[in-house]
Order: C-alpha cells, then sequence, then structure tokens
C-alpha cells in the first residue's frame, strides 16, 4: 500500500488511537464526510510502515471504483481472507464501510483471528453503533473524529494565531482539504460540493428520504437558528407559519439523520438541581461553521451564533460530553464532561454592559460545586478573573484549553 506523500500529522487523534493499535478489537473512526477520516487511516499506515516495513497492509476504499465489487458480508471477508499472510499479523483497513451491506458479520468473522488489526471509517453514526452494538459488543473502540480544531487549522494553514485568522476559521470552517485552496470566497463552492454529497449520499440517499424540499428546509431553519432551543413541536409550528406542514415526529425523525449523517449535533439540557435530563428541548451546532455558512450566510449578526458553535464543537473535540445547564430559570450555555469530571462555561459576544457581566459571570456563581467555570467572549476582560469565575477570550479557550 503506497501512503500519499506530504500528509498533515494529526496528533491529537494518533495519541488516542495508536495504544490500541495491535490489540484483537476494531478501530472505528467515525465522522462527518470529509473531516479527514481517510487521512487519518494513511497516518496509522504510515506509523506501521515505519515500526515494521515488511507489513502486511490490506486497504479497502469504498469510494473508489476498484472495490466496487465489494457489496456484501461475503465480497468483503472473500477479498480480505485472499490477501491474508499466514503467520504475521495483518492489518487491515476499510474506508466507508457503511457502503458494505452487512459489514458487521464479515467483521466478526475476521476478528475471530488475533493476527488480524481492524480499523474501519464510517460517516453514519446511528449505523455504526447499532450494528457494532448488536454483533460485536465490547470488540471495538469507537473515535470520533471531528472537523479540524482550530489550532489544526492554524497548523495546516501554516497561519499565526490572531483576529484575522480566527475570522477565516469561522468563516470557512475546518475541512481539512481546504489547505489546498485560497482561503477566499470561491472555497465555499468546495464546501458547498461537501454539503450536497453529505445531505444526498449519507442522508437521503442512506434513509430513503423522499420530502428533500422539506429537509432542505429545516436544514436551513437549524442553520438560522443555530444554538436556539427547540423541540420538534416548535419547529413544526414555525414551519407551519411558512406553509409547510411535517408532523413534530416526522420533524424529529429527519434531525435524527441529520445527527446521524454529522452533519449537526444535537445538545441536550441537564436539570442541575434535579440532577436528570429534559426530554424536551434540545440545542443544534453544526460538525462545521463553514458548512454552516453556506446554508444560511455570513453576516456580522451571526457571530454570537458562532461563537457558541465554534466553543460547543472545540469541547467535543477535547473529548467532552456537552450538555446545555439548566438552573432553575437560568441557563449555563455548556457543561462538559469528561472521565468524571465537569466543566462550565458561559459563552458572550462581548461583555461591554455591566448587565451581561453580571448575567454571564453570576449564572456561573449560582452553581454550588467546585469544578472550573469560564466565561468565553471575542475581547479581553480585565482581570481575567471575577469572583473566582475565569475569563478567557475565544482564542484563548480555543489553544489553551485541553
Amino acid at each position: 500500500m503506497n501512503v500519499p506523500a506530504n500528509i498533515i500529522s494529526r496528533d491529537h487523534y494518533l495519541q488516542q488511537i495508536l495504544p490500541f493499535a495491535r490489540k484483537n478489537l476494531i478501530k472505528v473512526l467515525s465522522g462527518q464526510r470529509r473531516v479527514g477520516k481517510s487521512y487519518l487511516l494513511f497516518q496509522l499506515m504510515q506509523h506501521i510502515q515505519q515500526e515494521e516495513p515488511s507489513a502486511s497492509i490490506i486497504y479497502i476504499n469504498k469510494e473508489d471504483l476498484r472495490f466496487d465489487a465489494i457489496r456484501n458480508a461475503n465480497d468483503l471477508n472473500e477479498f480480505v481472507t485472499a490477501r491474508l499472510r499466514e503467520g504475521q499479523r495483518n492489518y487491515i483497513f476499510i474506508d466507508e464501510i457503511q457502503d458494505i451491506e452487512d459489514f458487521e458479520k464479515a467483521l466478526r468473522s475476521l476478528l475471530l483471528n488475533p493476527a488480524n488489526d481492524l480499523y474501519i471509517t464510517g460517516s453514519n453514526a446511528t449505523m455504526l453503533s447499532g450494528e457494532l452494538a448488536t454483533y460485536l459488543s465490547g470488540r471495538y473502540i469507537e473515535f470520533t473524529i471531528y472537523s479540524l480544531s482550530y489550532v489544526e487549522f492554524l497548523h495546516f494553514h501554516g497561519l499565526p494565531d490572531d483576529d484575522v485568522n480566527f475570522e477565516l476559521y469561522l468563516r470557512y470552517g475546518g475541512l481539512p482539504y481546504l489547505v489546498n485552496l485560497p482561503l477566499a470566497e470561491h472555497a465555499f463552492e468546495y464546501i458547498k460540493g461537501v454539503y450536497s454529497t453529505i445531505v444526498y449520499r449519507d442522508v437521503v440517499s442512506r434513509f430513503n428520504v423522499r420530502n428533500t424540499q422539506f429537509l432542505e428546509k429545516l436544514i436551513q431553519f437549524l442553520a438560522d437558528q443555530t444554538g436556539s432551543l427547540f423541540s420538534a413541536k416548535r419547529i413544526s409550528d414555525f414551519l407551519k407559519s411558512q406553509r409547510v406542514n411535517l408532523a413534530p415526529n416526522q420533524i424529529q425523525q429527519y434531525v435524527s439523520y441529520l445527527v446521524s449523517a454529522f452533519v449537526i449535533h444535537e445538545v441536550g439540557r441537564y436539570d442541575l438541581i434535579g440532577k436528570r435530563i429534559f426530554e424536551i428541548g434540545h440545542k443544534y451546532y453544526f460538525e462545521n461553521t463553514g458548512i454552516r455558512n453556506v446554508i444560511s450566510g455570513y453576516t456580522a449578526a451571526d457571530r454570537g451564533k458562532l461563537l457558541e458553535n465554534v466553543v460547543y464543537n472545540h469541547l467535543a473535540f477535547c473529548g467532552y460530553s456537552v450538555k446545555v445547564g439548566v438552573l432553575q430559570a437560568l441557563e449555563i450555555d455548556f457543561i462538559g464532561e469528561r472521565r468524571g469530571e465537569k466543566v462550565y462555561v458561559q459563552v458572550a459576544l462581548n461583555l461591554h454592559e455591566p448587565d451581561t457581566i453580571t448575567r454571564e459571570f453570576g449564572n456561573l456563581l449560582k452553581i454550588e460545586d467546585n469544578y472550573p467555570k469560564y466565561v468565553v467572549s471575542t475581547e479581553s476582560f480585565s482581570g481575567n478573573t471575577y469572583q473566582g469565575i475565569i475569563h478567557l477570550t475565544v482564542r484563548e479557550f480555543l489553544t489553551g484549553f485541553h
């Protein structure tokens, strides 16, 4: 297998995945199409080849026509077993595995041989987690791959951390391929193509969606209302006012398709007093702000929404499970939980007004625990703390919070 030259390493993920190399577990890399899963496979192959120059590597890419004949589990099993080398470890890489029918049955069979080391990618969260959990419970580990973080974006493009380049990140997002294009308006043409591919291959085709016009209106609505609190019923009521009729249960189903394809992230609400998750009412953030902007546009009025979106994305990139906090009548923008520890984050576009300062810091002061609490805004804040609550500019948060 010839690995492409000039790969830009994403060490954040390699450090997570490599400890499980050569273990009898399936390494699953899931995430939105075009976020760089294929190149992470190449980086893993490169690492293996450096340590084992004669390593047996078997590679399948279902987006490559050469592998079109692999349609189902039997095809996959026959292709791989015909190429296994006896008496040594075989490294098996399968890209976009969801395009192979009953793939999980072939994986279960291949995993019976402890000499097989399996790595797969997929762009459908529901199918991957559902099928693998059914057939291979406890035999796989999943890594969610996101668009480039801000630090990765700067590294990929060779840019310094400053306000101008943060604006570029906010506007165009972190699709890795943009490193090959000027970060100018026509970069949106590439992003539009990616967006269309995701919607029509990973949503419309995958889930047999017939009402594509409504799907596009729903995505437009979610892009316009990024970070707003909605239930399926409220979305339904709004769309009815626009002469689009669809029942709340159908809307929830369409939203689940978009979540499954990693177009959006659905963030639930957590009651800090009752210690429970609310069943109704969620916020939605886009996996990639560039995709959000080709749908809804990029204007000064959107900065608050986009700021909140990139803070959410960074928390997810850092491995936090994120919820919106509810403290009686107050809202905490984000509660992040990771390995039993919590962090609380409020996001404000600016802190010019005393009322804004009182609200953003005051909400956090009412939380009666000692976990770290942050207010993130676009500007510096004299003193950097407010009664012990830490303030960070968004660039400080994206570069320094881990």
